[in-house]
């Protein structure tokens, strides 16, 4: 018994002095990790600069299988914010301030600490180095689990070096696995719809619909309305000399329906067309190519693009179906033509009771 009760004070003396050291450790830690991205400057900027992609790196959200996230109407930019609950605890994020491609500034709230987070992009040999830094100060069991994992430094240094991995190996993957497929030509069906109307440069095209269509999504949730099909965007102007881009963020609907005036929220019918169909699998930074592919398959079968009806992309599988943009689908229409069929005309000869028939061929036109 005397030999127990010795163990016990030494325990009890340990844990005092454990104790003692750990809260005269310094609270305030600054960490710091750098990566080399393989890819564009501007892809990984945008990339990170979403709330909606952390779920595809964040190391400790990958090993926590329970964590649920929560996204506003603006999850991208400067104002964007998330929030998570899990098994570990709870928590949410805030961009406080945002230069475009180049750096960001975050705010952190997690089981009740506040943490600051900066990120700075710098183009560099082989891709993007993208530096990776955390400031804040820790609680006393925050402490006890730095010690005992070896400092601060090393554990939040460590999910710092696995999350840069990760997103290096997701972009590398999920950006750049892709397919471009012409599936031919189409009737297309008409039908009702709710759009929001937006111009600006090409560069701002992609980070406006991630802003718009969640802002659709609220309007519809507002106001009990139903999507009867795939959001999609229709492209009115693309006038790529002077880099303006008038596009409209779409949200299908069965029927008609009045909107309050003032609203830039507006009721349209998309009447029924040809189209050249073409898929995209894969992230939406390859439309282009899509686009291209598409003008190319026209150009080659003597197909002539009907302009007055405009382009549009269907999201058939988006980011709220599948968070790996190697897995998105993405069908462009290009409105076309049908092949006419002109009757014969026949001329009869003065000389001769025999007839000489002629096929007149349509005018070609410049696909815009």
């Amino acid at each position: 018994m005397r030999i127990l009760k010795y163990i016990f004070l030494l325990l009890f003396l340990f844990l005092i002095g454990f104790s003692v050291y750990v809260a005269t450790q310094d609270a305030n830690y600054d960490v710091t990790r750098s990566k080399v991205i393989k890819n564009p400057k501007a892809t990984v900027f945008n990339y990170i600069n979403d709330y909606r992609n952390w779920e595809t790196f964040g190391s400790w959200i990958l090993e926590d299988k329970t964590i649920k996230f929560t996204y506003p109407e603006l999850s991208a930019g400067n104002g964007a914010s998330c929030s998570w609950i899990g098994n570990d605890g709870n928590g949410n994020m805030k961009t406080i301030f945002v230069k475009e491609n180049d750096s960001i500034s975050q705010i952190k709230f997690y089981k009740g600490q506040t943490s600051q987070l900066f990120w700075k992009f710098k183009d560099t040999v082989g891709g993007t180095k993208v530096t990776w830094r955390g400031k804040g100060t820790l609680d006393f069991k925050s402490k006890v689990l730095a010690f005992l994992n070896g400092g601060i430094n090393i554990m939040v240094g460590d999910v710092y070096e696995k999350s840069l991995e990760n997103l290096n190996k997701t972009l590398d993957y999920e950006i750049n696995t892709f397919s471009i497929k012409v599936n031919g030509i189409v009737n297309r069906k008409g039908g009702y719809y709710l759009k929001q109307f937006k111009v600006c440069k090409e560069k701002d095209v992609t980070r406006n619909i991630k802003i718009m269509l969640p802002r659709m999504r609220r309007f519809f949730e507002k106001n009990s309305l139903v999507m009867n099909g795939k959001p999609f965007i229709i492209y009115h102007q693309y006038d790529r000399t002077n880099d303006i881009i008038g596009f409209s963020v779409c949200m299908p609907i069965s029927d008609s329906i009045h909107i309050s005036e003032g609203s830039d929220i507006e009721s349209r019918e998309l009447k029924p067309y040809r189209a050249l169909k073409t898929t995209l699998i894969g992230d939406y930074s390859h439309t282009q190519q899509t686009w291209n592919q598409a003008y190319q398959y026209i150009a080659k079968n003597n197909l002539i693009r009907n302009t007055s009806q405009q382009i549009i992309e269907v999201y058939s599988k988006n980011m709220d179906d599948n968070k790996s943009p190697s897995k998105w689908v993405t069908e462009v229409y290009v409105p076309i033509y049908p092949k006419a069929i002109v009757k014969p005309f026949y001329r009869k000869r003065v000389d001769s009771t025999r007839v000489n028939s002629s096929v007149t061929k349509p005018a070609e036109t410049t696909t815009p």
